[in-house]
């Protein structure tokens, strides 16, 4: 029987730098998706003298030890938590398609919901016509651009950029971060992933880490009713991610509804920078009929040959109600 553990990463008043394919280093995302989330742990895994190998091998089989969601915002303030979960990419049941001009443009804004009105539209009731929710997601997070300057180590010209990073809220009373799902099949590493994370949260999370950017203090947590009463929902009729997916083949696509992700991205144990192959994935929030399993994807570049590079796409999915003939 699997195990269940919130893990939440308080970032104090640090800065972190999550960039992603694409955005270039001027950008930032608010958040870190499981592949890179995964990646970071094995890396740290193997810092700690744990044979990552052994651990890699046992991910390639059916049943993985552990399943990890991408990283989402939360919000805790004095009146309790608030947990943001990616909205599924097929609207919930009741949702006025084809007469919903006025609601429309502002439901689609709505990338992320929280897991009060997530449960609401998605396991219990469907959508509620007499209004959208307003959303504080965005209140949650402020992205900033600091300037910096490039030196070409030939001529000593200079180049001035700005990079961007972003940084929650870290009030006493309302403060921010980021937290993640773990399903343990082996409960016998959740004391060394927790290992594995205070290193982690002390040398920091992303880039820009050598500016003391992307520290973080890791905490554990059981789940409380909210997230037990989500999990458990037994009359759902398709399933969301809450991470990223890949598989080849992947699982059949009849009345699904996703986004595609390319991911990339540098090898950081080489002694030369090397690009890892590239690999597209299902993003969060897409949604199948039945469960994707998922695995890992061989992204390791040709001529590389100090070890075998891996980007996680197993899954992790959230059950879910829906009228599966519509869409929006």
């Amino acid at each position: 029987m699997s195990k269940w553990k919130l893990v939440k990463l308080d970032f104090k008043n640090n800065p972190a730098h999550f960039g992603e394919l694409g955005i270039g280093m001027e950008e930032t995302s608010e958040r870190v998706r499981s592949d890179t989330l995964f990646s970071a742990i094995a890396i740290t895994y193997a810092r700690l003298g744990k044979n990552l190998d052994t651990l890699l091998d046992r991910f390639h089989k059916e049943s993985p030890p552990f399943r990890l969601s991408s990283s989402f915002i939360y919000r805790e303030t004095s009146s309790g938590v608030t947990y943001y979960l990616p909205r599924p990419k097929e609207p919930p049941t009741n949702y006025p398609i084809g007469n919903d001009i006025k609601i429309a443009k502002d439901y689609k804004k709505l990338n992320f919901l929280d897991i009060k009105t997530w449960k609401s539209w998605y396991q219990d009731g469907g959508f509620d016509n007499t209004g959208l929710p307003k959303s504080l997601y965005s209140q949650c997070f402020e992205i900033e651009k600091h300037p910096k300057v490039a030196i070409d180590r030939i001529t000593r010209s200079t180049n001035l950029y700005h990079t961007a990073f972003v940084r929650y809220r870290s009030e006493p009373h309302d403060k921010s971060g980021l937290y993640f799902l773990v399903e343990f099949t082996d409960r016998r590493l959740e004391d060394e992933l927790k290992s594995v994370l205070e290193l982690l949260g002390e040398e920091g999370l992303g880039g820009e880490r050598s500016s003391g950017a992307g520290r973080f203090e890791p905490s554990w947590h059981e789940l409380d009713e909210q997230w037990t009463q989500l999990l458990s929902f037994d009359d759902g009729n398709s399933q969301s991610l809450i991470r990223l997916y890949w598989d080849n083949p992947p699982i059949s696509l009849d009345d699904s509804s996703y986004e595609l992700q390319e991911r990339g991205g540098w090898i950081t144990s080489a002694a030369k920078n090397q690009r890892r192959k590239k690999v597209t994935m299902f993003a969060e929030g897409s949604v199948f009929q039945k469960a994707p399993i998922g695995k890992l994807a061989d992204v390791t570049p040709h001529q590389f040959a100090q070890h075998r590079i891996y980007r996680s796409g197993i899954a992790l999915s959230l059950p879910i109600k829906i009228n599966l003939k519509e869409a929006l």
